[in-house]
């Protein structure tokens, strides 16, 4: 069975670098790996392959959106460590719905027979948006992963992604697989909301700037390691998650709360510290 992967999360909170980070770490454990980039900036797969690779989108539109004209070569591209990118693309700015880019995406994919091929699968979802386009991902997937910070924004943000997920969770086997803590060097925020709204977190990545840099490199963390091996102790962090997910985890069907009462709690926390 191939394991399918949604990572949602706040804009700008490091999803992408996340995602790829994941992936060569299952590519690392043996998995065929496929990830698919679903936000019109097109760039979720940058680290991987070291350039904006050519969208979905932009090769149907090439092709008069004639299915039967395109090959996967067409639009399956090869990144870092063996796996295999794939970037949905989106309209032009102001025009069109990116969700019904990402449904062409995984339609183009299935009748390339894409989605058989591979053991493993990762959505890299456009920021905090769960709106129906894109949460289409959600509707293919075993699992969803929030990444997030010990910040107030990021975790309203990972509270809406929960209540996307449990509404998903009642008409397909979806379930959260936890939450990512990324570059944080605290986690009070974190631990509190999960107090209150139980679900597991599969890893809290400490303030590490080389994280970063990766990104500003066009590098995941294992590429950079391969040269500098004193980052290696930073892959043992995306290793935990991967071999957490290949575990196939019974995850949780998230509750939510309330948006005051989140408010509440947090901020009461907050200006507290």
């Amino acid at each position: 069975m191939t394991l399918t992967l949604a990572v949602y999360g706040k804009g700008g909170i490091g999803k992408s670098t996340t995602s790829c980070n994941i992936s060569t770490a299952l590519a690392r454990r043996g998995k065929k790996v496929l990830q698919i980039g679903c936000d019109p900036k097109h760039d979720s797969t940058f680290t991987l392959t070291g350039f904006l690779i050519p969208t979905i989108i932009d090769t149907l539109q090439a092709k008069d959106f004639h299915y039967e004209d395109i090959w996967p070569e067409d639009v399956i591209y090869k990144g870092y460590a063996g796996v295999d990118c794939v970037e949905a693309g989106g309209p032009p700015a102001g025009l069109g719905c990116g969700g019904y880019v990402v449904g062409e995406t995984v339609k183009l994919l299935k009748e390339l027979n894409a989605f058989d091929e591979y053991d493993v699968i990762v959505f890299d979802v456009l920021g905090d948006v769960v709106c129906g386009g894109f949460a289409t991902p959600l509707n293919y997937t075993n699992y969803c992963l929030i990444v997030t910070d010990n910040g107030f924004d990021a975790l309203f943000a990972a509270n809406r992604i929960s209540a996307s997920v449990r509404e998903k969770a009642n008409n397909y086997p979806l379930r959260l697989a936890g939450l990512i803590g990324n570059r944080t060097s605290k986690r009070d925020l974190i631990d509190k909301y999960i107090e209150a709204v139980p679900m597991p977190v599969l890893e809290i990545l400490p303030l590490i700037e080389d994280i970063r840099i990766s990104r500003i490199k066009g590098k995941t963390l294992f590429e950079m390691s391969d040269k500098n091996h004193s980052l290696k102790y930073i892959c043992n962090y995306y290793f935990n998650i991967a071999d957490q997910l290949l575990a196939m985890p019974d995850g949780v069907i998230p509750n939510n709360a309330q948006d005051r009462e989140l408010f509440t709690l947090l901020s009461d926390l907050y200006l507290n510290s």
